[in-house]
């Protein structure tokens, strides 16, 4: 029984280019996610009380609180405040990376690739 080549695909696509794009798609993905490594973002909570920086990949770098924010009476807040910058830190780094990271194309019969 004779299958149809591949080179009937609607619209002509070609298999050999579709993966040579897919190729170039996954390096140029790893090399922003390489460079990502180096971006540093940085959020407050608490008018500046505390500080957060982090690596565009998620990894906290550094967190600076305030001595003024050291209450022993209330550590719940300080709590409360550091929680806030980390997890404005993370949706920072989030928004970087998803700045940096490449588009993908839109492909046609392919659901989910940019469509």
């Amino acid at each position: 029984m004779a299958r149809k080549g591949m080179g009937g695909m609607p619209g002509g696509m070609d298999m050999n280019a579709l993966l040579k794009q897919a190729q170039q798609m996954q390096t140029d993905m790893l090399q922003a996610q390489e460079a990502l490594k180096d971006e540093i973002v940085e959020a407050s909570a608490g008018g500046g009380m505390v500080k957060v920086k982090i690596s565009g990949d998620l990894v906290i770098q550094d967190i600076v609180i305030d001595p003024d924010a050291v209450d022993p009476e209330d550590s719940e807040m300080l709590a409360e405040m550091v929680q806030a910058a980390v997890n404005e830190a993370i949706r920072s780094a989030q928004q970087l990376a998803e700045s940096k990271m490449p588009q993908m194309p839109n492909m046609p019969g392919m659901p989910g690739l940019g469509g």
